[in-house]
């Protein structure tokens, strides 16, 4: 499955994409619970805008779940993989999905569940760790399950990502451990300022380089925004929203707010951009454009031909 270009424009595949410049779309996958024709339509809807989009490398599918106060995972949707064999046949496209690993009961069943999802024709994937550190999950930690999961996905040429939260403290570190493990990309939480992305990543680069170990490719996760509602469940996800952020994306309205926010991604991207270049930097970037809920298709869409046209 390969991504559509601008016609005379050969496909690339998502390996070749990670060292220049990857563009990822993450959609929001039907509800467990959807009627089959309200999924087939979201699905429809779904092809129709990959297929429209001239500067795509995959579609990074993510599973939705969540958790009880002990831990017990609730899914909101179905197997990814299922969904995700399907977008990429009907829009020609390479595919990613997500998995949390903390989930499965054992290193065995990542094993498992590894060498299924290649039987099924996916061949990249980004492994999730649980939400709470205090939880004893009986899966196996991000890096063990990078470990497992690498040289299975590797014999068929797939690549293996995980999810870096630049706020957090040490996260350079933990980077570069599960870099050391088997990952080769990392999509970050959904950003809105540069600040922590620059420092971050700046520091992945430098104990990268001075261990020896090439970096992996980072994308930047951006997302739109169009009320206070969307600025309360990013949070809810984790994600740090400025004050000055939020106030110039709601401040603008209904009609506005989206466009504000989409504008807001790419300043994100362009200043971290322009470090990198300043700086040198080893770190192969990248973007991931996240649709936060099945009401934003308009706008993530709206945000993706942006950066079609920008990331270049």
């Amino acid at each position: 499955m390969r991504a559509p270009w601008t016609e005379g424009v050969l496909p690339r595949s998502l390996e070749r994409a990670l060292s220049d410049r990857p563009l990822l779309f993450e959609p929001v996958p039907p509800s467990v619970r959807a009627d089959p024709v309200r999924a087939g339509l979201h699905t429809e809807a779904l092809t129709k805008l990959l297929r429209g989009v001239p500067r795509l490398d995959a579609v990074n599918i993510p599973e939705l779940v969540d958790e009880n106060h002990d831990g017990r995972p609730y899914y909101r949707t179905g197997d990814p993989r299922t969904f995700a064999r399907t977008v990429g046949e009907q829009a020609a496209c390479d595919v990613v999905v997500n998995k949390v690993v903390a989930h499965l009961a054992s290193t065995e069943a990542v094993s498992n569940w590894a060498r299924e999802t290649l039987a099924g024709g996916v061949r990249h994937v980004v492994l999730v760790g649980g939400s709470s550190r205090y939880i004893p999950y009986p899966g196996p930690t991000v890096a063990e399950a990078d470990r497992i999961c690498s040289a299975v996905l590797a014999s068929a040429g797939g690549r293996l990502g995980n999810i870096a939260i630049p706020q957090r403290k040490g996260e350079a570190h933990r980077m570069l451990a599960k870099t050391r493990a088997g990952a080769s990309f990392f999509t970050t939480q959904i950003l809105f300022d540069p600040a922590a992305a620059v420092s971050t990543l700046r520091e992945y680069g430098e104990i990268a380089t001075a261990e020896g170990v090439p970096p992996a490719a980072v994308l930047l996760s951006v997302a739109p925004l169009t009320d206070e509602a969307d600025c309360e469940f990013v949070r809810w996800l984790g994600a740090e929203i400025p004050e000055e952020a939020e106030r110039a994306i709601l401040n603008e309205g209904d009609g506005g707010a989206a466009l504000r926010a989409i504008q807001l991604a790419l300043d994100v991207w362009g200043e971290v951009r322009r470090v990198a270049t300043e700086e040198n930097w080893s770190v192969p970037l990248g973007v991931n454009v996240e649709q936060i809920s099945q009401r934003h298709l308009h706008s993530a869409a709206e945000m993706l031909r942006a950066f079609a046209q920008a990331i270049d």
